[in-house]
């Protein structure tokens, strides 16, 4: 990991470990079902996962220094309850036993008929039976609730911690043969096999997330504090054209239609401006992510923290369904990184780094990094940051992580 060292407070942040989930003790000491089917280090059941994160801080680095130290935490906590299930090849148990912990393959999971999907004889069936819910699924949910308590965390401590601000975060997790990036912000995660670019997130922004916020303003309006509205106008209205027919789009749309400008469209719209200039409240350029419970519109007591979502979207790999060569990585970088080099450019590095290194060579995924985040950067002229062909660098602070698959 290389922060590119343009901001004075090291806003980006970073994480890389290696977490041990203990299962949570038997209840009653209750021996543990299926002796053997966990792995067992100094008398305690489990099983690890590797973590890879980055935190882009904004408006402060209280919040990336945070979670940077303790999301991880969060994620082996949410894991616990999960240990036998997630080694048990049979569909999860639908209700935990009413001990916390106890082993989900006991009889007291769910005895009832439903269960083996049947209906008792004098029930009259009016819905379809329960779904089936996947392994893999439990893996996000236990990531994306792990994101939640983190975000609660940065709100009940940021007062003593004097924590400021919020921060995009982007974490990997391999768990039993698997890859699961999360993401909630601008960062991205790309992985490159045999060449291929496989995307493995999708930034959060006020224009790729225009509809939920515009959705969540037209249910409460109240949050919108009399100032702003939810509907979306090519450009500003002014006062001049009321009255006139404009183009706009509501919660509902995706095209255009024209409609009469009334009084209330002359307030400001909930998302203005395009591409990396967008802003949610004229405010803040990403929409999820952790922290910002204090941020306010400029001079109002407006909250925006409302319409930001800690939830992150969460992709993916199954390693075990491919093949990997020594040049097949997983790339995590801040939107540093990805401002002014694509997803083609930054595979095309790593194909150039990797190929004049021997394949053995464990440094050869670090000088990836350094050479990523060196040509993002720039160099230091009369001009400002230049890349090679002359155009601007990235203004932002730079970290990457290259992960051999």
């Amino acid at each position: 990991v290389i922060n590119a060292g343009k901001s004075q407070h090291n806003e980006d942040q970073a994480c890389c470990e290696v977490v041990f989930v203990e299962r949570r003790p038997s209840p009653r000491g209750r021996p543990p079902s299926r002796e053997g089917s966990e792995e067992l280090t100094g008398g305690r059941r489990g099983f690890y996962f590797h973590y890879w994160a980055l935190f882009d801080g904004h408006a402060g680095s209280g919040a990336a220094v945070m979670a940077s130290k303790h999301l991880h935490l969060h994620i082996c906590e949410q894991l616990r309850d999960l240990v036998d299930i997630l080694q048990d090849p049979s569909p999860p148990p639908l209700c935990l036993p009413p001990d916390a912990g106890a082993s989900p393959t006991e009889p007291s999971r769910v005895s009832l008929a439903e269960d083996n999907g049947e209906v008792p004889n004098d029930a009259v069936p009016r819905f379809h039976l329960e779904k089936a819910v996947s392994h893999e699924s439990l893996v996000i949910g236990a990531i994306e609730n792990a994101f939640k308590h983190m975000d609660e965390q940065i709100e009940r401590e940021r007062t003593s911690r004097r924590l400021s601000g919020g921060c995009c975060a982007l974490a990997a997790v391999y768990l039993l043969g698997k890859f699961y990036v999360a993401n909630a912000g601008d960062s991205r995660a790309i992985i490159i096999r045999n060449g291929e670019i496989i995307p493995m997130s999708r930034e959060f922004t006020p224009e790729t997330e225009r509809q939920r916020l515009a959705v969540f303003a037209f249910l409460r309006p109240e949050l919108l504090g009399k100032e702003f509205t939810h509907l979306e106008f090519p450009r500003r209205v002014q006062p001049k054209e009321l009255g006139r027919k404009m183009l706009y789009r509501d919660q509902n749309m995706n095209g255009w239609a024209y409609k009469k400008i009334e009084e209330a469209d002359l307030k400001f719209p909930l998302i203005y401006g395009e591409g990396k200039k967008a802003r949610v409240m004229a405010t803040i350029g990403v929409t999820r992510g952790l922290g910002d419970h204090d941020l306010k519109v400029f001079s109002s007591n407006i909250h925006i923290k409302p319409f930001l979502s800690c939830f992150p979207e969460v992709r993916v790999y199954d390693l075990t369904q491919y093949e990997h060569c020594p040049d097949d990585v997983l790339v995590l970088g801040t939107d540093g990184l990805w401002d002014v080099t694509n997803d083609k450019e930054v595979a095309s590095v790593v194909m150039e780094v990797l190929t004049s290194y021997e394949p053995n060579d464990p440094c050869r995924y670090t000088v990836v990094a350094q050479e990523l985040v060196v040509r993002s950067r720039g160099m230091l002229k009369e001009r400002g940051w230049r890349l090679a062909n002359d155009k601007l660098g990235s203004s932002d602070d730079i970290s990457v992580f290259v992960i051999p698959l």
